[in-house]
């Protein structure tokens, strides 16, 4: 997962917010499937419908023609969290702890670089999560994907 720069993060929090809903998270990958892909996550408390990613979309699209704060050609998706809600910051992981989480790290922590298990809390610039009864402080810094485990 790679954050977007914060003026783009800003210009898309500005734009989703004035519209009544909550910014989860934004993505940028170069690169994706031959291109460039931004990926917005918007949430409300009634959950989200194709109507209101389409609305978003449509206003974002042009925002960010005017401001032009990606270079080149991209792809605009806009859509919900899903029941695999990607974390994006220390606020994120907060708000979700006692909750069940898969993290993937950009290096690896002792040859092992993937952790499901319990979402422990935050503790300065780390998380803690808790796989089969070991607690393993994980840097944010080194994050390079965290999405909750959905549950039934």
């Amino acid at each position: 997962m790679q954050k977007a720069s914060p003026k783009l993060q800003e210009i898309v929090r500005n734009v989703v917010e004035s519209m009544g809903y909550e910014l989860v998270g934004v993505e940028y990958l170069s690169g994706y499937q031959g291109g460039n892909l931004l990926r917005i996550y918007i949430d409300k408390e009634n959950g989200i419908e194709v109507d209101d990613c389409a609305a978003v979309s449509h206003q974002l699209s042009g925002v960010l023609d005017v401001e032009d704060p990606v270079p080149g050609q991209y792809s605009l998706e806009v859509s919900s969290p899903g029941l695999n809600r990607p974390l994006f910051d220390a606020g994120d992981f907060q708000r979700f702890v006692g909750r069940k989480v898969n993290v993937k790290l950009d290096g690896s922590i002792g040859g092992r670089r993937k952790y499901k298990g319990l979402l422990l809390g935050v503790e300065d610039d780390q998380i803690l999560v808790e796989v089969d009864g070991e607690v393993y402080p994980l840097f944010m810094d080194q994050i390079q994907e965290a999405r909750l485990v959905p549950e039934f």
